[in-house]
């Protein structure tokens, strides 16, 4: 109604407008503030989320750097307790089986000692019986001795010289002559080879005369002496040197020679093969000595064996 053009409308503003407008400005960069604002708030939360993550890991490993050092030794010195309780266990076992070889071992050395002290005490004639008896043990003759006093043989007193009677022999105390060291004549049918343990008779002429433990085909006899080496004089002259063997009945007394043969010295047990074979069991046995070898006072036997068969053999043996 007024007559105005649009154009002219729109340039002049009214102060409600302007005040809307500036109103719509300030909520617009309000509401742009505002939420940057937000955004700076979640960057700076998230940062530090982040960033307290980082200070713990840095924390974390600070503290295991700090600690880790003394950890170590920990483990280092449990792991040495460990290896050294090892090692003393194995050391405590070896010594353990140590000192049981170490007992074992002093047992050993106190036997030994006692047996040099005992052979320290010995006599003699102790040291000398033990070697005899070495001796004896080497024995080569491996055949039934028929004139072995274990198994029944023993000696003929009636046809046997008598024994040797040394004055020397009775006692250290001549004088009070209480009892008399002379062996019997039926040690010569023991295995007892010492020196001395012999049947001594007077002079180098004598005989002595077993009865053997059955009756007996005759095949072989065996004198032995002590060698020289062991004689307490030094010399074998007591041996006997020449003999003759007989084969005897016991009823009616029959002698039957069966060989002369000859002992020697150096050999300390020598088996004499038997010169006649007759086809008959003898009861007892005969040996008659008529020489030694030097000594004029005395003979002596330290053991006489006889070989033979209690069946009648085929065949004569060699």
């Amino acid at each position: 109604g007024t007559g105005m053009r649009p154009k002219d409308s729109c340039s002049v503003v009214s102060p409600a407008a302007w005040i809307a407008c500036l109103a719509y400005f300030l909520r617009t960069q309000a509401q742009q503030v505002l939420f940057n604002t937000c955004r700076c708030r979640l960057f700076f939360q998230k940062l530090m989320e982040k960033t307290g993550v980082l200070v713990l890991c840095v924390f974390g490993f600070w503290m295991f750097s700090m600690h880790l050092p003394s950890k170590m030794e920990v483990w280092q010195v449990s792991a040495h307790f460990l290896l050294h309780s090892f090692l003393l266990r194995m050391y405590q076992e070896k010594v353990r089986h140590h000192t049981g070889e170490i007992q074992d071992l002093r047992g050993s050395m106190n036997q030994l000692i006692a047996r040099l002290q005992e052979m320290e005490a010995m006599s003699d004639e102790q040291r000398m019986t033990q070697k005899i008896m070495k001796m004896i043990q080497g024995d080569y003759i491996e055949k039934p001795d028929f004139a072995l006093k274990s198994i029944g043989a023993s000696i003929d007193f009636e046809h046997t010289s008598a024994t040797y009677n040394y004055e020397k022999a009775r006692s250290c105390w001549n004088w009070i002559r209480l009892w008399n060291y002379a062996q019997p004549p039926d040690v010569i049918l023991e295995p007892n080879m010492t020196p001395g343990n012999c049947w001594a008779f007077t002079g180098d002429r004598g005989q002595v005369t077993i009865r053997l433990a059955q009756k007996v085909y005759l095949f072989n006899i065996t004198l032995q002496h002590i060698p020289k080496s062991i004689s307490l004089s030094g010399s074998v002259d007591t041996a006997p040197k020449d003999f003759v063997i007989y084969g005897m009945e016991s009823s009616p007394r029959e002698e039957v020679f069966l060989g002369a043969f000859q002992f020697q010295p150096e050999n300390t047990i020598q088996m004499f093969h038997l010169q006649n074979h007759p086809p008959r069991a003898f009861g007892a046995v005969k040996v008659k000595i008529s020489s030694n070898w030097g000594n004029p006072r005395f003979t002596c036997l330290y053991r006489v064996r006889v070989h033979g068969s209690v069946t009648l053999p085929k065949e004569t043996p060699n």
